[in-house]
């Protein structure tokens, strides 16, 4: 399948279909769409059952336009949000290549969350000079909330020049009342789209003005009924008879396909056409390899030449698909044909998919002809560029076909444990990593879980145990030798440890590693974990914090929710109470939205530490929340240790919590002993059977531990013992 260029999006996507060789000019529906573009409406709804001829409108109408265009097919895998948005900035990317470029990165970083991709497309949009027409056809397809919110959001934001073009078989969840009211939107529905006797007169040719008003009024109208009378119309003797017996309604139009049409082409062409019915999209050399015939490629010349519901998807007459109502139709009847043959045909597409690197479309066909292994091979090379894309949704969905295969195979097992992870289901996301070490073969490499087993503990704030690793890693060459998530998570572990000199080696070192990738969200991370270790020092914190700001900027993330961190540090050190409440209301907003424990726990203090100090009363409660969230986490590091010294000047804990200038006093060997064990989540009886002493002896330990490091509890004095270097 012709791709685009670096991608497995399929251009044919991306391009209007060409108009058939017949068809009307609809003047009247021409009027309305104009109006719209003219008008400056934010939305052009065309919301019409199927076969009511949508697509034909819109692609005959635009061919008569002076605008640029932006065309997107939505197909049922598209609700995967990062997918749907790399599709439609591809689209734009078509009529105006310079605001794709940037946009597609900030797709895959922020995988596909709808505020920061249409923050970032709204001012790609904003700059492009001259008016645009963004087209998504079968809009109905899209069923995820996040997308739909987006799409709504874009439409509001949309800049004058640029008119989105909605294509359905149902309204979208829209507030539509809104944009009547403001006098926003151009609509056309069923019954504008109903063909009169005029229209259908140059559909269907010389026929008696009589007849013609006769099977308008059987069809209602309806394009695709009016098609198939006019395929038949060619070959009946009585005209008369056959309108007076045909209707045109969705169970006719199935039994006429069967029973009238299907049975009266030739042999071959009918076993072609059901042999097909498996493709979404059709091309010579495709319909060659799955029907193992000859000729493909003129085969769907002629029959598009004298069928209309074969659809020609280039000015090429490479690419074509069936008309739904059709495919439909011959995959029922392909069902009850041959069922036997079908996973064969399905395998056989799987094979070609493969031959032109369409990974994706190769699984798609696997799946279908029941080859799950196979599939989950593709699976090893294409998860990798799912996951890089941000389409987890798609690659969750291959797992779950997958079924118990998905539980054999160690990259699979990584791959779900990726998918719980970025949608915050730690637990399993771990398990999963569990399932990868059971089922790894001896000798295996283990590194690409590393980087996700340090986040899941970062997550949970879980410091020591991200640090134990974060040291282990460091201590060989892995991370000059892998990605660049795994130098950020390293770095992550180190700057919420407090260990400044570590964190900054691997963040700087991240940070160029991820320039070099082109891996814009790590890139951006990177640069906030260094405003964190920054953040004793005023003047160090509030130019780290800037720079990463700037950089998300740039990068069409100042949305992104990482980015919170950054925006609570320029707040807290920031000289301007303005901007350091703007920053603070905007780092609240980011961080609640999908941060981690850690980084909510963070922000919080950060934010009520500012607004306290600007006399904002909604600071204090800030704290509070932030004392309950890192309650929970087994360790919080220097989030932990900050919240503590912030109640403290505030006169919200006793000052035993703030930072300890140096030891108060010595620990003894045994206070060591017991130390050692306080990161990790055992009990103080666990302890005690560790050490084989009583249970008071290490109560008794720890509270000298506690006042010689000068904290009040377990997780501050883990925090001042790293700072103590002691731990």
């Amino acid at each position: 399948m012709s791709v685009v260029e670096g991608t497995s999006l399929a251009a044919t996507k991306l391009r209007p279909p060409v108009p058939p060789g017949r068809f009307v000019r609809r003047s009247r529906l021409d009027d309305i769409l104009d109006s719209g573009v003219d008008g400056h409406a934010r939305l052009v709804l065309v919301s019409a059952p199927a076969g009511s001829g949508k697509s034909t409108l819109l692609a005959s109408w635009l061919s008569g336009r002076p605008e640029a265009v932006a065309w997107l097919q939505a197909e049922e895998s598209d609700s995967d949000p990062a997918r749907f948005w790399s599709y439609l900035v591809e689209a734009v990317g078509q009529a105006h290549p310079a605001a794709a470029i940037d946009l597609k990165p900030v797709v895959a970083g922020s995988n596909g969350d709808d505020l920061v991709v249409v923050t970032a497309l709204v001012n790609a949009l904003a700059a492009v000079a001259g008016p645009l027409v963004v087209v998504i056809d079968d809009y109905h397809l899209i069923d995820n909330g996040s997308v739909q919110r987006g799409m709504e959001r874009l439409i509001d934001l949309c800049p004058h020049q640029v008119t989105i073009v909605l294509s359905t078989r149902i309204d979208p969840p829209f507030r539509l009342g809104r944009l009547r009211v403001r006098d926003q939107i151009a609509e056309i529905r069923g019954a504008d789209l109903r063909f009169d006797t005029d229209e259908a007169s140059g559909l269907l040719g010389s026929l008696d003005r009589a007849l013609l008003d006769q099977l308008c009024g059987r069809t209602e109208g309806w394009a695709a009924g009016l098609v198939l009378a006019g395929l038949s119309l060619e070959r009946v003797t009585d005209p008369g008879e056959f309108v007076e017996a045909f209707r045109g309604d969705d169970q006719f139009v199935v039994e006429y396909l069967r029973d009238e049409f299907l049975a009266t082409v030739d042999a071959n062409d009918r076993r072609r056409l059901l042999e097909t019915s498996i493709l979404e999209q059709l091309s010579g050399a495709l319909v060659d390899a799955v029907t193992g015939a000859t000729g493909g490629a003129r085969w769907l010349s002629d029959t598009a030449a004298v069928n209309q519901l074969l659809i020609g998807l280039d000015r090429t007459r490479t690419w074509f698909r069936y008309h739904h109502l059709f495919r439909d139709l011959l995959r029922l009847e392909a069902q009850q044909a041959f069922p036997e043959r079908i996973p064969g045909l399905h395998a056989r597409a799987a094979a070609w998919f493969e031959s032109q690197g369409d990974h994706g479309q190769a699984i798609v066909h696997r799946l279908a002809a029941g080859d799950a292994h196979k599939a989950a091979r593709l699976l090893l090379i294409h998860g990798q560029r799912l996951l890089a894309g941000g389409q987890t949704e798609t690659l969750r969905g291959f797992l779950e076909q997958l079924g118990d295969v998905a539980k054999t195979l160690t990259w699979c097992a990584l791959f779900y444990g990726w998918c719980e992870y970025i949608d915050g289901r730690y637990s399993r996301s771990e398990s999963w990593l569990d399932t990868m070490a059971d089922v790894a073969p001896e000798g295996f490499d283990h590194t690409p879980a590393i980087s996700l087993r340090m986040n899941i503990s970062l997550a949970r704030g879980d410091v020591a145990t991200a640090l134990a690793t974060a040291r282990q890693v460091s201590a060989t060459d892995q991370l000059m030798s892998y990605s660049c998530d795994l130098a950020t998570a390293t770095g992550a572990a180190y700057a919420w440890a407090g260990l400044a000199d570590e964190a900054r080696r691997a963040l700087r070192f991240a940070a160029e590693k991820a320039a070099a990738e082109r891996f814009r969200t790590a890139h951006v991370l990177a640069l906030v974990y260094q405003a964190i270790v920054e953040f004793d020092s005023a003047a160090s914190a509030q130019t780290a914090a800037s720079t990463a700001i700037d950089t998300a900027q740039e990068f069409g993330l100042a949305a992104y929710h990482g980015v919170a961190p950054a925006y609570a540090i320029r707040a807290r050190t920031g000289d301007d109470p303005a901007r350091a409440h703007a920053d603070a209301t905007h780092a609240l907003n980011l961080a609640r939205r999908s941060s981690t424990d850690l980084a909510l726990g963070f922000v919080l203090t950060a934010c009520g530490d500012t607004l306290i100090g600007l006399g904002d009363a909604a600071g204090e409660p800030l704290l509070a929340e932030a004392r309950s969230i890192f309650a929970r986490c087994p360790d919080p590091g220097v989030a932990g240790r900050y919240l503590a010294r912030t109640e403290s000047r505030h006169g919200l804990a006793e000052a035993g919590n703030g930072r300890a200038a140096a030891l108060v006093e010595q620990l003894t060997e045994r206070e060591m002993a017991v130390l050692r064990y306080l990161p990790a989540e055992m009990s103080q009886r666990d302890i005690a059977s560790e050490l084989f002493v009583t249970l008071n002896t290490v109560k008794t330990h720890c509270r000298a531990i506690y006042r010689k490091l000068g904290v009040g509890d377990r997780k501050a004095a883990v925090q001042a013992a790293r700072e103590a270097d002691l731990l």
